[in-house]
C-alpha cells in the first residue's frame, strides 16, 4: 500500500462481495449482456450499526496516511446466482472477509475496484466528484471480466448512506479526503449447472484466443498449404509462459512431425476451420491438469463441436503421455530432477 505524505487520506473499504464468476467451458468473457438484472435496490437497504466499543478514535489529520486508516462500516452486497442474483444491501460494521481457499479471486485474479473519495467543503458538507463515471467504468469493467453488472444509481444512494454513516470520518480539511475503494471479486462458478468447465478469455475486438482458464491453449489443425500445423498464442505480455506450454513447443520441435507456430488465433479462424473440417485438436496445458482436451466451444449462442477427442491417435494424447512418463520416471529425462532421500 502506497503511503501518500503531501495528501494524505483516509481509506474507507467499501466491499462489494460477489459469489459469480463467469466459468464456462469455452466461453468469452465479452459476451455478456449490457442489461442489467436483478440489481440490488436502495429501498431494500439495511443498516447494523457498530456497537459503541467497535467504534475506533479518528485520527489526526496531520496523522494521516493512506491505506492505514479504515472507517467503522462497509456496505456489502453478495449476489447468488441460485437466488436470484443481487441480494439486500447492507452496511454492517467494519469486519475481515472470510474466503474459501479455492474462491476464484485467489486462483483466477476474478476482481475489479473503482477509486472515489468523499471531500468535505468549506460550507461544511461532504460531496463526491462524479460518482456516476466512476459507476458506469466499474459496469464497464465487470462486463468484461465476466462479473455481473448492477444499477450505478441504486449503488450511489446506498455509498451515499454510508457516507452519512461515517460523516466524522471525512476530514473536516482542504489537503485530506476520505478515500472509497468499490471493489467486485468472484467467488464461485456458474459453469457446472451448464455442463461448461473453464472460460476461453478472449481479447480484442477480433476475439484472439488467450488463455483457457489458467491454462496456455493450443490449436491443432489443416493450415492453408494442406500441412499438418500446430500453434499457440505469442508471448506478447499477456500470455503466461507456461512451463508446459514451453515444453510442448520443445517436443514438437523435436519431433519434427508438424509445423509449429506461436501466432494470434482470432475467434472467427476457429470457427472458419472447423467448417472446413481442417480443425483438429484444442488443448489447454497446464501444470495442473497437464494437457487438457476441449470437446466444444458455447460461443455467441451457439454449440461448436471440437473433434479434438475423436481420432485415434490425438496429438493432445501423446503430448500428455511423453509429459507424463518423464514426471513419474517412466523414462529418463533432464527435465526431471530426482531428490536424495
Amino acid at each position: 500500500m502506497v503511503t501518500l505524505t503531501r495528501l494524505a487520506r483516509v481509506l474507507l473499504r467499501r466491499k462489494f462481495l460477489c459469489r459469480h464468476v463467469a466459468t464456462y467451458k469455452v466461453k468469452p468473457a465479452l459476451s455478456f449482456s449490457n442489461e442489467v438484472q436483478n440489481t440490488f435496490k436502495f429501498a431494500d437497504l439495511s443498516v447494523h450499526l457498530a456497537s459503541p466499543e467497535q467504534l475506533q478514535q479518528k485520527p489526526e489529520v496531520t496523522a494521516l496516511q493512506f491505506g492505514k486508516h479504515f472507517t467503522d462500516h462497509m456496505l456489502k452486497i453478495l449476489y447468488h446466482e441460485s437466488l436470484g442474483g443481487w441480494q439486500r444491501p447492507e452496511i454492517l460494521p467494519f469486519e475481515n472477509i472470510v474466503l474459501h481457499p479455492a474462491a476464484k479471486v485467489l486462483h483466477y485474479a476474478t476482481e475489479l475496484f473503482e477509486g472515489m473519495k468523499a471531500y468535505r467543503g468549506v460550507d461544511g458538507k461532504i460531496r463526491i466528484f462524479r460518482p456516476e463515471k466512476n459507476m458506469e467504468r466499474m459496469n464497464q469493467s465487470a462486463l468484461r471480466a465476466g462479473l455481473p453488472t448492477f444499477d450505478g444509481e441504486n449503488f450511489i444512494k446506498c455509498l451515499c448512506q454510508l457516507l452519512s454513516i461515517e460523516q466524522e470520518w471525512v476530514p473536516h480539511s482542504e489537503s485530506s479526503s476520505l478515500y472509497i475503494r468499490p471493489t467486485l471479486i468472484g467467488i464461485d462458478q456458474e459453469a457446472l449447472g451448464q455442463g461448461l468447465q473453464q472460460v476461453l478469455w478472449l481479447y480484442s475486438d477480433d476475439h484472439l484466443i488467450t488463455e483457457v482458464g489458467t491454462m496456455n491453449i493450443f490449436m491443432f489443425c489443416i493450415n492453408d498449404s494442406g500441412e499438418r500445423e500446430l500453434i499457440t498464442p505469442p508471448l506478447d505480455g499477456l500470455i503466461l509462459p507456461g512451463i508446459t506450454r514451453a515444453s510442448i513447443l520443445e517436443l514438437s520441435r523435436e519431433w519434427n512431425e508438424f509445423r509449429v507456430s506461436e501466432r494470434s488465433i482470432p475467434m472467427s479462424e476457429v470457427v472458419h476451420l472447423l467448417s472446413e473440417n481442417r480443425l483438429l485438436e484444442l488443448f489447454g496445458a497446464g501444470t495442473a491438469c497437464v494437457v487438457s482436451p476441449v470437446a466444444s466451444i458455447s460461443y455467441r449462442g451457439e454449440t461448436l463441436h471440437i473433434p479434438t477427442e475423436r481420432h485415434k491417435y490425438p496429438i493432445y494424447a501423446k503430448f500428455r503421455q511423453t509429459l507424463t512418463d518423464i514426471q513419474y520416471g517412466r523414462v529418463s529425462h533432464p527435465w526431471a530432477v530426482p531428490i536424495d532421500t
